[in-house]
């Protein structure tokens, strides 16, 4: 999908399509006149990035799916700890919120295959890592893979987006999500 492009020039769509995230986050009907001005440029400069808001859309998935990926191999995988994976991926996410967000919320994440597939090879280590813990008995075993993932994205936009607002301290924001992940909200006897 993505052309041979010039280094700079990479680095410019990289940083207008994290910009057109967090806008289409907020604002999921963005005109791309609206996502011009969200960043900065011109819509005629938008349009030499990408032809269509369909094309900008199929570019944010693989924009998402590479940053997150590229945070996920940078954590070790120990196999005699598999349960320190989940926290130390969770404080690497959290700055990721949006991307998270956008790969478990956009529809042109579901309808394009080459986007879906490789959203679901994103996945396969954490799915992985939860089959694990459930052997281990850290998570429930009846419970389905998929969901325990979907509500760890869900959990992490959710944090990110509350870190954003400044209503969680970022410092504290991992341990919050892996106690909630973990145990929930219920209090402790």
């Amino acid at each position: 999908m993505k052309k041979d492009m010039t280094t700079i020039k990479q680095i410019r769509l990289n940083s207008l399509l994290d910009v057109a995230t967090m806008l289409l986050i907020e604002k999921p009907t963005a005109s791309m006149n609206e996502i011009a001005d969200y960043a900065g440029i011109g819509t005629a400069t938008l349009h030499r990035y990408v032809e269509s808001r369909e094309q900008l859309m199929i570019h944010l998935g693989f924009r998402a799916i590479e940053v997150v990926s590229e945070t996920i191999k940078g954590i070790s995988l120990d196999e005699d700890n598999y349960e320190n994976y989940i926290p130390e991926l969770i404080e690497a996410l959290i700055p990721l919120g949006d991307k998270i967000y956008f790969l478990a919320h956009d529809a042109s994440v579901n309808y394009n295959k080459e986007i879906e597939g490789a959203d679901q090879k994103l996945r396969e280590p954490i799915l992985h890592v939860i089959q694990i813990l459930q052997q281990k008995g850290y998570f429930q075993p009846h419970i389905d893979k998929e969901w325990i993932m979907d509500v760890l994205y869900s959990l992490l936009f959710l944090t990110w987006q509350q870190v954003k607002n400044g209503n969680i301290a970022k410092n504290s924001a991992a341990a919050l999500v892996v106690n909630t992940f973990y145990h929930g909200f219920k209090a402790t006897e």
